[in-house]
């Protein structure tokens, strides 16, 4: 889908920068997101991104920090009227409903294969997957502080938790694509509760 922001003036600068940005990303999920490429799509000239985003990664991060919080937001953890177990469960759900099941997933898949896979990733691409992958680790990491601050969670290494329930996830959107012949769904509730016990059990070394 092709946006055009270059001509909303109710548009911030820096946000008509992020919505074209996070527009070529929904194109191409390893975007290189060059300065003129995004300048230009944003309507703004490059020294004005620069002045927002004076790297490429700086960019990338923010864009992708903000389309995490529109599908996987910190809303559910800090709702304490809710047990921490399912808490945790339901953010982990967030980030992979995007995912959807069966064709979608496998769309979804083959897009990932297609950008990372393939083929050797060029420097770009590999950008790319590693700004996902670190939006996702610091999310589900600030996720566990908030538990640990509560006192919900032993203080623990919360990096190495983080690492096991993004691999668990990682899993999980696979099987997604992948032919079942149970309920795929009530398999996955059951996988990501036993990932989150684990978790929840876990004491400092």
């Amino acid at each position: 889908m092709d946006v055009d922001v270059s001509d909303d003036p109710a548009l911030s600068t820096r946000h008509r920068i992020l919505v074209a940005a996070a527009t070529m990303l929904g194109e191409d999920v390893a975007a290189r997101l060059s300065v003129r490429a995004v300048a230009a799509r944003a309507g703004v000239s490059t020294g004005s991104l620069r002045y927002h985003f004076p790297t490429q990664r700086d960019l990338r991060d923010a864009v992708l920090a903000g389309i995490y919080d529109l599908v996987a937001s910190d809303d559910a953890i800090h709702d304490r009227s809710v047990p921490p177990r399912e808490r945790l469960v339901a953010c982990l759900r967030q980030v992979l409903a995007p995912t959807g099941v069966g064709e979608q997933a496998r769309a979804a898949l083959g897009k990932l294969y297609e950008a990372f896979i393939a083929s050797e990733p060029d420097e770009d691409a590999r950008a790319a997957y590693l700004g996902m992958e670190r939006e996702g680790f610091r999310r589900t990491e600030r996720w566990l502080a908030v538990l640990v601050e509560e006192g919900a969670l032993a203080r623990g290494d919360n990096a190495r938790r983080a690492r096991f329930l993004m691999t668990v996830l990682d899993g999980l959107s696979m099987e997604r694509a992948l032919p079942a012949e149970d309920s795929l769904l009530a398999r996955e509730t059951e996988t990501l509760y036993l990932a989150v016990d684990s978790v929840l059990a876990s004491r400092e070394p």
